[in-house]
């Protein structure tokens, strides 16, 4: 039996205040999480450094450079391994430019909680990532305990 290769991403939460955003992925049968809102990043390239596949993917995705961003945490599971990063998301979302995926949005905590964001360009709701809504309840667990001092 072949060794499973674990793939290693690189992802962004980018922020602004309780709302993060999201990419509505494409429908695509051979992807995780078709049809399901996730989080900006991909894949890196061999030899990649974490952060500067994540800024890659991030200006790829939506022509977005993110000015700072800080390590959160790693996940993994027996496909992928995750490395995740945060930062606040500087501009208005109309000024991005959306080069994959079927729609983005400011998704609002409750959004996050429920596990389902409307996409309006679809006119539906559509579920979060599992493994997407767990990151970012990791996050906002620690964004609601930091700004409580």
């Amino acid at each position: 039996m072949p060794a499973t290769t674990i793939v290693p991403v690189a992802l962004a939460i980018l922020y602004q205040g309780d709302r993060v955003l999201m990419q509505l992925r494409d429908d695509y049968p051979h992807i995780l999480y078709a049809g399901h809102w996730g989080l900006f990043g991909g894949h890196l390239e061999p030899e990649e450094a974490p952060l500067a596949g994540v800024q890659r993917e991030v200006y790829e995705e939506i022509g977005y450079c993110p000015p700072h961003l800080t390590f959160f945490g790693e996940y993994g599971d027996c496909q992928v391994h995750r490395y995740i990063f945060t930062g606040p998301l500087t501009c208005e979302l109309g000024t991005l430019v959306l080069n994959e995926g079927q729609g983005m949005d400011l998704v609002p905590y409750d959004s996050v909680v429920a596990g389902v964001h409307y996409a309006q360009t679809l006119a539906e709701d559509r579920p979060l990532g599992d493994i997407h809504q767990r990151i970012l309840l990791d996050f906002f667990a620690r964004f609601r305990r930091e700004s409580r001092g």
